[in-house]
């Protein structure tokens, strides 16, 4: 029997799987990570942005505590983790590492934005710059005007949140991160129906890739109700966007992920916005809401009829047959890589 076919049969055996895992481990969330970004450096100092008189490791900590309080009382059957429970840093792997070692079903990072400070050129008038030409008797005086400016600059009146997820052209990352979790991807009984989880084998790399695609989504979806609730209390929304560098948690957690940026801090309204008790909760709930509407958009996701015929079984045969092969040349490219 021909290789490629028997990929086939064995993604069409990972597809009841997916479907199995899909309508069970997600159909509430279990797990919730709450990042707060940045943190004070051993030495006391500060690694987030700076204000006109506070940080963003301080704010970050502030909503993260908030955050916590909402999500417990509101959904109590959901374990919520935090990757730094104290106002001391935590490195970025090891934030990655909490979140995947208590096997998160969504990871949400709290961060404050910042903005370079605007640059401003004014004219103050001309200046008599006097300069000779040629020599000896022929050597004459030339005065000339030269504009002179003053250089200055003010606060960036930037503001609004903005919540990321991780670029697309980073969904090899998060593969990556999600075939080095593979024991997150299945279902509790997986063992006991299907053996062992082989992280190597063309089939776990078809889930993997699949649970990236379906993730991707899913941080969408979540980042524009986020961002859709901010938009409700009159905050400026920037909107949903795909970070094109950093935010390595974002593709480095096996699981769906966004980043919250709640509001600029270089921007003196928002920062007293940003460091208010009230800010704060309202940025809680926000976040907090959002949540909820994802966890409705889940069910709802889970519950909706599937609708089968020959045409589109026939698509999907297609998409299927070319998804391998894909793998198939990727494997073949590894392994010509590494003889």
């Amino acid at each position: 029997m021909p290789k490629k076919f028997m990929l086939i049969l064995s993604f069409l055996c990972l597809s009841s799987v997916l479907l199995s895992f899909t309508s069970t481990k997600q159909k509430i969330l279990k797990t919730i990570i709450i990042d707060a970004g940045h943190g004070r450096q051993p030495n006391g100092g500060y690694d987030g942005a700076k204000g006109s008189y506070s940080f963003e490791d301080e704010i970050c900590f502030d909503v993260t505590q908030e955050l916590v309080k909402l999500i417990n009382k509101e959904f109590p059957e959901i374990k919520v983790i935090q990757t730094r429970e104290t106002r001391n840093i935590v490195a970025l792997h090891e934030r990655a590492r909490i979140a995947n070692r208590n096997h998160g079903d969504l990871f949400i990072s709290i961060h404050v934005n910042a903005a370079p400070p605007v640059q401003h050129k004014e004219f103050i008038g001309n200046k008599a710059v006097v300069s000779y030409t040629g020599k000896g008797k022929s050597r004459k005086k030339v005065t000339k005007q030269v504009p002179q400016y003053r250089y200055y600059s003010t606060p960036n009146p930037a503001k609004g949140t903005e919540t990321y997820i991780w670029g697309a052209h980073k969904n090899e990352d998060k593969e990556i991160a999600m075939r080095e979790n593979a024991p997150m991807l299945a279902e509790d009984n997986y063992k006991d129906n299907y053996g062992e989880l082989d992280p190597n084998s063309p089939e776990f790399i078809a889930l993997s890739l699949i649970k990236t695609k379906q993730f991707f989504k899913r941080s969408a979806t979540l980042a524009g109700m986020v961002e859709e609730q901010f938009g409700k209390v009159g905050r400026t929304s920037r909107g949903q966007k795909q970070r094109q560098v950093g935010i390595w948690v974002l593709q480095a957690t096996a699981m769906p992920s966004v980043l919250v940026e709640t509001g600029y801090i270089t921007n003196k309204a928002e920062e007293d916005y940003l460091n208010s008790r009230s800010g704060q909760q309202e940025i809680a709930r926000c976040i907090k809401d959002a949540v909820r509407d994802y966890v409705n958009w889940l069910q709802k996701q889970q519950t909706l009829p599937v609708v089968k015929n020959k045409k589109t079984e026939a698509v999907k045969f297609e998409e299927t047959y070319q998804f391998l092969e894909a793998i198939e040349e990727r494997h073949k490219h590894n392994h010509a890589t590494t003889r």
